[in-house]
């Protein structure tokens, strides 16, 4: 291949992707447009390690090494490969190749892969100076490092939500309500949201009514065009404690709202709310689903973890399971029912499982709530919602400032995409919890902690 064909232009910049963006999403390639894209070997050698398992990242790497294999044919992977679907962009596997750049590992030490993908980017720098070379990480301290040694480094930004503080909550307040307007709501039931000068291209959005000191919660339904009230129904012994509870109760029970997307801090009742609302509509679904994505213990498996599978998962369920017992606890008086709820579990009405473990099962008339969402990547919700069936119905649930995996933040996250990316649509609603409903003593805790 001759140098011209096998050399960026000047104008093009080279991004080097990282395992954690690979791992992030494993279709990157075709989001750098008309520039070209280097993978170093080492990625590859850390993908070989991860295609085993049924995490999703497991699912990533092997989605990413098949891409690859399909794209490369039976072209060489070190030469510049041309993308499919773009006239321009490239991309590339970068050896080993320390020549006579500066060395990561001398500076940094041998013990990580990382400094080898460091090195790699250095060598594609020094091979081709005209062009901008980026490294791409999900991994800051790798950022940092690279950019100490005259590296240009970045974030991979597809997927992340800009203003996070300014993301959309599902709910406004409008002060000076007239006080017959709030009649009339009462009243009849519904009222005209053109009366008010509300916008009507919103889709399940909730307001907060206020005339004077009073205020009353409302509903709008984007195909009648009219506001309801809002009351606050307890549900399977819950009952919501302010509006902004009653507004997750409604969409929660609202049959033609399939999605559904409850963000808040801990102890505002994301969890609770969500399971009680499923056992009181039990009789429409199979089954109810709970879960949540397993976060390892120190980047270990649950494997790495003594005893069985269940004294493997019980750890990291154990607050849905204590969800369930305080709504058990509603019912002291009425053994009967608590005994109701113990068959639930024990014949599988309710299903209380690690998120792993439900990939590949059907999700038929399902009541499916995904908690501590926020630990999930947009790729990981769209897969999740792409395998709703019939009649099912989705929440994820979640506090997009408490994340527990390195390489999302509350702008990267799955939670914070979907509120983003599916608000006005007539299947969705979302409601952000900000009053927190555990005890004073919480309460404390997250106001001036």
């Amino acid at each position: 291949m001759s140098k011209a064909k096998n050399s960026p232009s000047a104008q093009k910049k080279i991004f080097v992707l990282d395992t954690s963006v690979i791992l992030y999403d494993h279709n990157a390639f075709s989001n750098f447009q008309e520039h070209d894209v280097a993978i170093p070997i080492q990625v590859l050698e850390e993908l070989d390690n991860m295609k085993s398992g049924n995490e999703t990242r497991n699912a990533e790497a092997r989605s990413f090494i098949r891409l690859i294999d399909r794209m490369s044919a039976d072209k060489i992977i070190n030469d510049w490969i041309p993308l499919s679907g773009s006239k321009n962009a490239r991309f590339k596997v970068v050896m080993d190749n320390k020549s006579n750049h500066l060395d990561a590992e001398a500076v940094f030490g041998t013990s990580k892969i990382d400094h080898r993908i460091l090195n790699a980017a250095l060598s594609l720098k020094q091979e081709f100076p005209a062009a901008k070379v980026v490294l791409v990480s999900k991994d800051i301290c790798l950022r940092l490092k690279a950019k100490s040694l005259d590296l240009h480094a970045e974030d991979y930004e597809t997927g992340k939500v800009k203003n996070v503080d300014e993301l959309y909550t599902g709910r406004s307040t409008i002060n000076k309500i007239p006080e017959q307007y709030i009649a009339d709501l009462k009243e009849n039931g519904s009222a005209e949201a053109s009366d008010l000068g509300l916008p009507e291209d919103t889709a399940n959005l909730f307001y907060i009514l206020k005339s004077g000191r009073k205020s009353t919660p409302a509903w709008f339904d984007s195909k009648t065009k009219q506001l309801y009230p809002v009351d606050r129904k307890p549900v399977f012994g819950i009952s919501p404690r302010n509006h902004e509870q009653a507004f997750a109760v409604h969409a929660l029970l609202n049959p033609d709202v399939k999605l559904v997307t409850i963000q808040g801090k801990a102890g505002t009742g994301k969890t609770l709310l969500a399971l009680a609302s499923a056992l009181e509509q039990r009789k429409n679904y199979r089954q109810i689903f709970v879960t949540r994505p397993i976060v390892a213990l120190s980047n270990k498996d649950l494997g790495y973890l003594p005893g069985d599978i269940k004294s493997k998962i019980d750890p990291y369920m154990a607050p849905i399971w204590d969800n369930l017992k305080f709504i058990k606890d509603q019912y002291q008086n009425d053994p009967k029912e608590q005994s109701r709820i113990d068959e639930f579990v024990n014949t599988e009405k309710i299903v209380i499982t690690p998120l792993a473990y439900i990939r590949g099962r059907t999700l038929t008339k399902i009541f499916f709530i995904v908690d501590e969402a926020q630990n999930l990547t947009p790729h990981e919700v769209k897969t999740i919602i792409s395998r709703a069936g019939e009649n099912t119905k989705i929440i994820f649930a979640g506090d997009i400032y408490q994340i527990d995996t390195p390489y999302l933040d509350a702008e990267s996250n799955g939670l914070s995409y979907l509120i983003e990316n599916a608000r006005n649509h007539p299947l969705y609603a979302h409601i952000t919890l900000d009053k927190g409903e555990r005890s004073e003593l919480a309460n404390l805790a997250n106001d001036l902690l």
